[in-house]
């Protein structure tokens, strides 16, 4: 994997800690589960901050030498690459008792995400690959529709509340020429992309813990995933994400999203 860790050790890793995430969160999902208000106005369960701080102790047993890049606790150095956690992407899902909430854990190795995971409690469902494996859901191989047009496309993206004034107009033109749209679905909207299930996903207002882990299970499963201007995702990327099934159709929504 171009690391100077194994794949195996990796895989394992990223396995045994969406196991603990998902025994976690089903313990809290749809109970009283005490909740606070960051300072950016978004909420925090005692949920996610035991899934991070589970999994941050597993990372350190197996990976002393790595960094973690975490949603509640922040970023540690270190030098054998770096881990990257959303222990609950979809906060406000889980607290609504909706079951598209997910947890996420990818590593960074030189800039490139080699492998990432994410397992969805509620459904059931445990998503992971990485450089030299491809997207399995459950253990079976996933793959990406083949639409090549926007007015063929299925597009996705969490709320339109996401998105300014600016980006909301640049939206609107991809999503006029789209077969259909939808909102909601948080990280899962990329795991439906990677089963065939969607074409397209455009999104504002992340943080690199909420796609990083993503962009191998799109990636492997033959889809394209980038900023708004095409650039390839890293730890210093910034808000804007769009995912598409095909090479062509990431290029006519980019062609869009980037002027």
């Amino acid at each position: 994997m171009g690391t100077e860790l194994s794949r195996d050790d990796i895989f394992a890793a990223i396995g045994e800690a969406l196991g603990c995430a998902t025994e976690i969160a089903l313990q809290y999902f749809r109970t009283a589960v005490p909740v606070d208000v960051k300072n950016d106005s978004t909420p925090v369960t005692l949920a996610d901050r035991e899934i991070e701080q589970r999994i941050r102790e597993l990372l350190g047993r197996r990976f002393p030498e790595c960094g973690v890049l975490g949603e509640e606790q922040g970023h540690s150095e270190g030098s054998g690459g770096t881990w990257v956690i959303d222990p609950i992407d979809g906060t406000k899902s889980f607290l609504l008792g909706n079951p598209l909430f997910g947890c996420l854990l990818g590593f960074v190795h030189n800039g490139k995400v080699e492998a990432g995971g994410l397992a969805m409690p509620a459904l059931s469902e445990n998503w992971i690959a990485g450089n030299g494996r491809a997207t399995e859901l459950n253990g079976k191989r996933v793959q990406t529709r083949n639409c090549t047009k926007l007015v063929e496309a299925a597009l996705l993206t969490s709320s339109p509340d996401f998105f300014t004034e600016t980006e909301r107009a640049r939206f609107e033109q991809v999503s006029r020429q789209v077969r259909y749209r939808r909102f909601g679905g948080d990280c899962y909207t990329y795991a439906m992309l990677a089963g065939g299930w969607c074409d397209l996903v455009v999104e504002s207002s992340l943080f690199p813990f909420d796609y990083l882990p993503l962009v191998p299970i799109v990636e492997q499963a033959g889809g394209v995933i980038s900023d708004w201007q095409g650039n390839p995702l890293g730890l210093d990327s910034g808000h804007q994400v769009i995912a598409a099934a095909t090479q062509s159709l990431h290029e006519m929504a980019v062609s869009i999203l980037d002027r």
